[in-house]
């Protein structure tokens, strides 16, 4: 079997709303994280994240968040993506408070990983569908950043 490798391909610098709580939903916290724009950048990769899409989360007792995001961004050549990120994000107790009250935390000191999944009709990043990639996040009181990296 040949050993599992990856590649940094982008960054993802997401600007976030305000999150909207819908409340215990008996199981967690339901969440809605509106998703205000941003961009993408990387090796020969540049573009700008559309004000549109959130980021759906479940926030389990525990603090474990389940989230689930759903936004697109046009590439400066015009090309247009569509995202689907799944993930989690987990830490000590204080820590996910203190992200939680819009204060900074250590990024290394919270996991959070997710599985970006893309659409995009266009020849030029078609690769993007064609592969597997995994995400590195880190939460900020305004954004979110994730840099992806592509499972060779």
């Amino acid at each position: 079997m040949p050993a599992l490798e990856t590649r940094y391909v982008f960054s993802l610098a997401i600007k976030v709303g305000a999150p909207i709580v819908a409340g215990d939903i008996g199981h967690g916290v339901r969440r809605i994280i509106p998703i205000l724009g941003g961009e993408v950048r990387g090796p020969g990769i540049k573009g700008t994240i559309f004000p549109v899409g959130a980021d759906f989360q479940s926030v389990r007792p525990n603090g474990l968040t389940e989230l689930e995001a759903k936004y697109a961004f046009a590439m400066d050549d015009g090309a247009i993506v569509y995202i689907e990120n799944i993930g989690i994000r987990f830490g000590p107790k204080d820590l996910l408070d203190r992200i939680a009250q819009g204060e900074i935390v250590d990024p290394v000191l919270i996991y959070f990983r997710s599985a970006p999944k893309f659409e995009t009709g266009s020849q030029k990043y078609r690769w993007l569908m064609e592969h597997l990639f995994i995400g590195v996040g880190a939460r900020h009181p305004d954004r979110v950043e994730i840099d992806v990296h592509q499972v060779l």
